[in-house]
């Protein structure tokens, strides 16, 4: 495996704050920063600051728009030239709002402002649903884009890229910047173009990918300067007329939880192609042998960790059946390697959850989004242990290139700042990963959505029956209701109880997603019933229709709770925007996903207690249970993301010197 080598990450780690996670007295002493630091007051600061921009509104709104234009050019000077001061920045964002006013009718209220100030100042703001986090990010990018030196803007999907860009492009054209975007399929030069500009709208994928792709046409390359003679020596041939990106200055992360936390576990990868046929069927073999084996006898399981082990007679077990097959299965070792990795692929990997078979391909389906993911592929042989358990064409493994984890690869910017709904839960994290503090905004207009206690139930089948009959309630209120599914299954069972009981309703996951942000954005419509997995149509406002918010506005529904508090917050966040009413509960049952995997000894003494309860079991008690094992989870995949950067150093330390030589 190829890794970029150690001394390049150290020249940046240097540069960018891309240091290694401290350990011991270290990190005893950064996490005490991270407390002391959370004790500054910035919200109050920052509200205050907005609130003087706005008072210096009348300084711009007599201009013409040719006056406004000669000011933008005397702006882009001041800051080319870094002759500002903290006056000069507040007044910048007056002119940018009166633009914005101009440009688009939308003029940003002080909490979009004060969200704004966050961005620019580093920090990680927390604007709730509905607020206005586009516009607010056009105001520190437009400081950013007239010093001269490029800001990313880092979104979670291509449409939303595309869309922003045009949607405000206005803004940055009347200030005198360049605007563009970067999408999948883009051609090389398209994309040097589009980094070129001053303001660059791409995904987090696209923009890592590309980063990876620089680094490999830079070959030996370790820095500027050796890039520079490298130049001038072999023109052409150097490798740095391949580039595409003009460096990492400044992002902002828009949807950061899922951004920097939720997907930072996998890393990505530049792979190639390396055409094996014995491996290829290895898989095969794995796949049929594991189907010999005995749940229990052979081998157990731990859903915790999603862990598959081999016992004493499975391991004989399998030394008989592959007694006969010599090669690869002549070696204990690789021969259980791989059959546990098909146990874990058959046990672990689910259909319609973990991924769909599309035209005879697994691809994956994003956890935390509900997205299809047709690029990707799982890591040491676990995509084609999942073919070959579908009984599918086996695509042999690829060669890696290169590889960076995203945690790594945003640490490296310069200055880095993000936006989310939901980033309170993960102030602790946003500071020991990349020393980012959070400011919680608040709302516009006070939120007054009804947040309903959990109705908890003993089985699923008895879950399944309340919430359709929750939703019927709604349906016949004449009120919208929005119901969260964790999966394609879900999702798909729930679709069918629905039309059963002849309640006509949209669905939206992975499998049907062509007009997501046209079923997200027609959700509150008078009656409308939606099912949606995680995706949720993030990044699309939900309106209320004509006569909704005098029936009660939008109900949210949560199927299941989440192995993350935040992405409950997500969903509950797509109602009550914005000043309107509405209401926000979980329907759960002790037979969920999250209990049986990391609190399989509580569900089931609660399972015991309740027997075949077909009521609800609402208590202090068994809602407290939920609370308790999602802040396991949650500790849990906090030590995963850790687990992965510490990864990421060690191949650093171990294999990225001996790629260089």
């Amino acid at each position: 495996m190829s890794t970029i080598p150690s001394t390049t990450w150290r020249m940046l780690a240097r540069r960018t704050g891309g240091e290694e996670l401290p350990k011991g007295l270290d990190a005893a002493w950064n996490a005490a920063t991270g407390v002391v630091n959370r004790l500054v007051p910035r919200r109050k600061m920052l509200l205050r600051r907005a609130e003087r921009i706005c008072s210096m509104e009348k300084q711009f709104s007599e201009l013409s728009d040719a006056k406004l234009r000669e000011q933008a050019l005397q702006f882009r000077e001041l800051f080319r030239c870094g002759r500002d001061s903290p006056d000069d920045l507040e007044l910048a964002f007056a002119f940018v709002r009166e633009v914005a006013h101009r440009q688009l009718g939308e003029k940003p209220f002080p909490v979009q402002i004060a969200g704004a100030l966050a961005l620019d100042a580093g920090c990680i703001a927390e604007l709730a649903t509905g607020e206005g986090k586009t516009l607010s990010a056009t105001m520190p990018a437009t400081i950013a884009g007239w010093r001269g030196k490029g800001c990313h803007i880092i979104t979670v999907n291509d449409y939303l890229a595309a869309r922003d860009a045009e949607w405000m492009d206005k803004i940055y054209r009347f200030c005198g910047l360049s605007v563009a975007h970067v999408e999948q399929g883009m051609e090389p030069p398209k994309r040097r173009e589009a980094y070129q500009a001053d303001i660059t709208y791409c995904t987090n994928k696209e923009v890592t990918a590309d980063f990876l792709r620089d680094r490999l046409a830079l070959g030996k390359l370790r820095g500027l300067p050796e890039a520079l003679l490298g130049k001038i020596a072999d023109g052409a041939g150097s490798g740095t007329d391949r580039l595409v990106q003009r460096g990492l200055n400044y992002a902002i992360v828009d949807e950061a939880d899922s951004v920097l936390i939720d997907e930072a576990v996998t890393p990505l990868i530049i792979s190639g192609n390396a055409p094996n046929p014995e491996q290829v069927e290895a898989f095969n073999q794995a796949a049929e042998l594991a189907g010999q084996l005995k749940f229990q006898e052979h081998f157990s399981i731990n859903q915790r960790y999603r862990e598959v082990e081999l016992t004493a007679a499975g391991k004989k077990r399998l030394d008989e059946l592959a007694d006969d097959l010599g090669g690869i299965w002549s070696g204990a070792r690789r021969r259980e390697e791989l059959v546990v990795q098909a146990l874990t692929a058959g046990r672990f990997y689910l259909r319609d959850k973990q991924y769909v078979v599309q035209e005879g391909k697994v691809v994956i389906v994003d956890e935390f989004t509900g997205r299809l993911m047709p690029d990707r592929e799982w890591r040491d042989g676990l995509h084609q242990a999942v073919e070959a358990v579908e009984h599918l064409e086996i695509n042999p493994p690829k060669d890696t290139y290169a590889r960076v984890s995203f945690q790594r690869f945003f640490r490296l910017y310069r200055k880095l700042a993000g936006m989310t709904g939901t980033a309170a839960e993960a102030r602790r994290e946003f500071w020991q990963i990349y020393h980012l503090p959070v400011v919680v905004i608040p709302t516009n207009r006070p939120c007054i959505r009804k947040s309903l206690p959990d109705m908890v139930f003993a089985g699923e089948q008895a879950k399944w029956r309340a919430i359709v009959g929750e939703i019927r309630n709604f349906h016949q209120a004449g009120q919208p209701v929005l119901v969260g599914t964790r999966s394609v299954r879900a999702s798909e069972h729930l679709s069918e109880l629905l039309t059963d009981e002849g309640l006509e309703h949209q669905v939206l996951n992975a499998v049907r997603h062509r007009q997501e942000a046209q079923i997200v954005a027609g959700a509150g419509q008078a009656g409308r019933i939606t099912v949606a997995t995680n995706m949720a149509g993030r990044g699309t406002d939900i309106k209320l229709g004509r006569g909704v918010a005098e029936a009660g506005g939008l109900g949210v529904i949560a199927t299941e709770r989440h192995e993350s508090g935040r992405i409950d917050r997500q969903l509950f966040g797509r109602s009550a925007r914005q000043g309107d009413p509405g209401s926000a509960q979980a329907i759960v049952s002790l037979e969920d996903e999250l209990l049986d995997r990391h609190a399989p000894h509580i569900s089931a003494f609660f399972r015991r207690r309740f027997g075949r309860t077909d009521g609800e079991i609402s208590s202090t008690v068994t809602r407290r249970v939920f609370d308790i094992v999602q802040r396991r989870a949650e500790r849990l995949s906090l030590r995963q993301r850790k687990g992965v950067l510490r990864t990421d150093d060690w191949l650093d330390e171990n294999l990225g010197f001996a790629g260089s030589e």
